[in-house]
């Protein structure tokens, strides 16, 4: 086989690991629904998808895993709120993948991607949700409230998770020469 076809297999084997890990994930905090909307499980192995397999990967998977997710496993409810992580967690992988590719590969440039990352997938979730929701029920102030509430105040420990995690893992990824990206 020919070193193309080698890094395709490698990264589909990887990403079917990043997608089955957003699947399960949820799973530790499943019994208490406070705790998965804090730490935000099912975002970790998107981000560390994209800032691996590169950003067409880490946005085939982010936006895969939640709609699978809820189809599966009914978590999360499929509207709005698998849609729109759909949109968010695509987002994330890719946005992380680019910018791990175009911006250099140290342990700042790292914190740089994940946090642009970070707040262009929120800016996408909210957008979504508020589109899906004044679409739907809910509208004004009761829409803005909710998206305010859960973009920003609900993920603060998954955010911070997120940045302490992703950086070290990517880091150790990289000195085990396991990033394909």
């Amino acid at each position: 086989m020919s070193r193309k076809t080698n890094l395709t297999l490698a990264r589909l084997l990887y990403s079917s690991m990043f997608m089955a890990l957003g699947l399960l994930l949820p799973f530790l905090t499943a019994q208490i629904p406070q705790i998965g909307k804090a730490l935000l499980p099912m975002h970790l192995p998107i981000f560390i998808c994209g800032f691996v397999c590169g950003p067409s990967w880490g946005l085939l998977v982010g936006v895969a895993t939640p709609l699978l997710r809820s189809v599966v496993f009914s978590m999360p409810a499929l509207m709005p709120t698998a849609v729109a992580m759909a949109f968010e967690l695509g987002t994330y992988g890719f946005v992380a993948g680019l910018l791990y590719k175009k911006l250099g590969k140290n342990i700042f440039m790292n914190y740089i991607a994940l946090i642009t990352a970070m707040v262009c997938g929120r800016i996408v979730w909210g957008a979504v949700m508020f589109l899906l929701i004044f679409l739907g029920e809910a509208q004004g102030e009761i829409a803005l409230s909710y998206i305010w509430v859960n973009t920003v105040l609900n993920g603060v420990s998954g955010l911070i998770l997120q940045l302490i995690a992703i950086p070290l893992i990517v880091n150790v990824l990289k000195k085990n020469r396991l990033m394909l990206n």
